[in-house]
Order: C-alpha cells, then sequence, then structure tokens
C-alpha cells in the first residue's frame, strides 16, 4: 500500500456511520419508539423502502439528510401501518443525531487525509448527495462526487470507480479506496487494481462476512484507524 496518491472514499456506512449498517442504527431508533416492532419486520420494511426509493421519485436533490430521513421514514411507518409525523420526526433526529456525532470523528480523519491527497466520494445514493455533504459540512473535501443516481452506473459495477480514478487523473494503483461494503466497495475497486481498506463494522447481518477477504489490503474497524495504516504505508 505504499506509493498511495489519492482516495476514494464511499459516503453511506463509512463516513456517516463508521462502518454500521444503516438498517442496525433504524433498529435503535425503533427499540426506543417502537419497540414492538420485530427485528424480522423491520427488516422486511427497510427492504421494501429501500426498493421503493430506487423506483420512486420521493428524494429531491435539495433534500439535507434529515429532510431524507423524514421522507424514509414516513414509507416505513405507513408500511408498518402505525405513527405519526411526531414520532417520524423523533425516529428521523435520532438517526441524524448520531450521524452528526460520527461525523465529528469524520472530519479528523477528512481534515488530515486531504492535507496529502486528493479525496473523491463514490456513492450509491439518491441524487441528493451534495445536499447532505453540505449540511454536514463536508462538501469541501473532494474533489469530485461520484454519484450513481446521477452517472447511471452503481456499485458493484466496478466501473462507477473507475469514474473515481478518472476524477483523481491517477493511475489505479496509485489510488486507496475506502469502504465499509466488502461486496460493493472492496470487491470491484480491487478489480481495477487499486489498493483497498475494508472498514469492517456491523453489516446487514451476521452471517453476511465473506468467506474470502483476498480482495482487502486491510481491514479496520474503526476510520481512525486509517490514520495511522496511511502514516506507516503511505509515508504522509
Amino acid at each position: 500500500m505504499k506509493h498511495i496518491n489519492g482516495v476514494i472514499f464511499d459516503y453511506g456506512g463509512t463516513l456517516d456511520t463508521n462502518g454500521m449498517h444503516w438498517f442496525h442504527i433504524f433498529r435503535q431508533a425503533y427499540a426506543l419508539y417502537l419497540p414492538q416492532i420485530t427485528e424480522e419486520r423491520l427488516r422486511e420494511v427497510y427492504v421494501y423502502t429501500e426498493r421503493y426509493l430506487a423506483t420512486h421519485r420521493v428524494i429531491e436533490p435539495e433534500d439535507d439528510f434529515l429532510a431524507m430521513l423524514r421522507k424514509k421514514v414516513k414509507i416505513q411507518l405507513s408500511e408498518l401501518k402505525t405513527g405519526d409525523g411526531e414520532l417520524n420526526g423523533k425516529i428521523a433526529s435520532y438517526c441524524d443525531a448520531l450521524v452528526r456525532r460520527n461525523m465529528d470523528e469524520t472530519r479528523k480523519v477528512l481534515d488530515a487525509l486531504s492535507a496529502h491527497y486528493p479525496l473523491v466520494l463514490v456513492s450509491n445514493f439518491y441524487g441528493n448527495i451534495h445536499a447532505v455533504l453540505h449540511g454536514y459540512g463536508i462538501d469541501g473535501y473532494f474533489k469530485e462526487v461520484i454519484e450513481s443516481a446521477v452517472v447511471g452506473i452503481r456499485k458493484p459495477d466496478p466501473q462507477i470507480f473507475a469514474l473515481g480514478v478518472e476524477a483523481l487523473g491517477l493511475h489505479s494503483e496509485e489510488i486507496l479506496v475506502v469502504g465499509d461494503s466488502y461486496g460493493k466497495d472492496i470487491v470491484p475497486a480491487h478489480t481495477l487494481g487499486c489498493h483497498t481498506v475494508w472498514l469492517k463494522g456491523r453489516g446487514w447481518s451476521d452471517t453476511d462476512e465473506p468467506s474470502d477477504c483476498s480482495c482487502a489490503d486491510k481491514v479496520i474497524e474503526n476510520l481512525q484507524e486509517l490514520l495511522s495504516l496511511t502514516e506507516t504505508e503511505a509515508r504522509l
């Protein structure tokens, strides 16, 4: 992992939740405000909501993260046939507050790395990633933002990472890719010849860990570990 000259970051599950899958964030909120909802039922509703958002224009480009969360929770509560506007606000605010706490640590990482490397973001998102980044005050760190809803390519297609490589203007072997999803981030980036760091947190389920992790050059469990790793390996 020496001779790194640029870094590509994933967003969701990486910069916002420090490796925790978003289902578990919602699970925490629902356990607090609607404890009668089972984990199995919430998983069904989570999947339904994500598929609905993929086929219906609900999220607008100007929606920041809290506005987007309110729209997601509205769909979830409707599917659960429970809740009201007040409950929607509580669940959405719980999730937003968690992200804001994580962002305090994320900024430290981005501050340190951006002083030495150009950064690019590559994300599967809904068309509002710029508003989300701006709302959390991290939009200025990235040379370019590659968003699936804008470019028409979604992970795990390696071509979305190829756009990130192109945006950095570097050879793939000079680039480090950091993401929380082994299948959607690490594997496609590895196929392009990029160096990879897998932020291994709590995934969708306890059984979805790959049996072969050889595509990850390094594995970390906290985004802060990236700083000591790059200082040692990439000679900051």
